[in-house]
């Protein structure tokens, strides 16, 4: 039987990523408003056309960024996004986290396996050597998402990030290509 090019970068068992696109707009911001009491306090993805269209030509034109949608296997649909942001190359060769799933996907695994994948392409493909996640202390299922993914806490930082009309506090987690070779 022939092979057949994945329409994914990376797939799991029950998950692939992909890049975002213009077309994956309708989806995207359905999925978002359905979120709402998931996401809120901690972030706020783009839930109209016009949103989704500015912040998806951030993550597929900007070089520091890269931003992954995973997709269920089973059907293509959207589960939640992994973005990295503020990549620097060079020496450093890092860039910082963000994601979310949506509430149909929740408590369900998708996320840790897509979190997994996102990093495997980070540190292969990408050649990115750390990764890095600001979590506020009280978004226990973002912290419990990076614990599970292998990164260590590494510090706090107060009122580091300004959310939801607020400087908020942050732990700061991270992994290395180092930390996950050995893990």
């Amino acid at each position: 039987m022939p092979h057949t090019a994945s329409r994914y970068l990376a797939e799991g068992p029950r998950v692939g990523i992909r890049h975002f696109t213009y077309e994956d707009g309708a989806e995207f911001t359905a999925r978002a408003r359905e979120s709402k009491d998931l996401h809120h306090p901690w972030l706020f993805p783009p839930d109209s056309p016009n949103a989704y269209t500015a912040y998806a030509g951030r993550l597929i034109e900007d070089r520091t960024k890269a931003g992954f949608l995973v997709c269920e296997i089973d059907g293509g649909g959207i589960a939640g996004f992994i973005n990295i942001n503020n990549i620097v190359e060079g020496g450093f060769q890092c860039g910082a986290l963000g994601y979310g799933a949506f509430a149909h996907a929740a408590g369900r695994g998708l996320m840790r396996e897509g979190l997994d994948l996102v990093v495997g392409h980070a540190f292969g493909p990408m050649r990115l050597h750390r990764l890095e996640i600001n979590a506020q202390p009280q978004n226990t299922g973002s912290i419990a998402l990076a614990r599970s993914c292998g990164f260590r806490l590494e510090g706090f930082s107060p009122n580091m990030i300004f959310i939801d009309g607020a400087w908020r506090d942050h732990e700061r987690w991270a992994i290395t290509a180092e930390m996950r070779a050995s893990g």
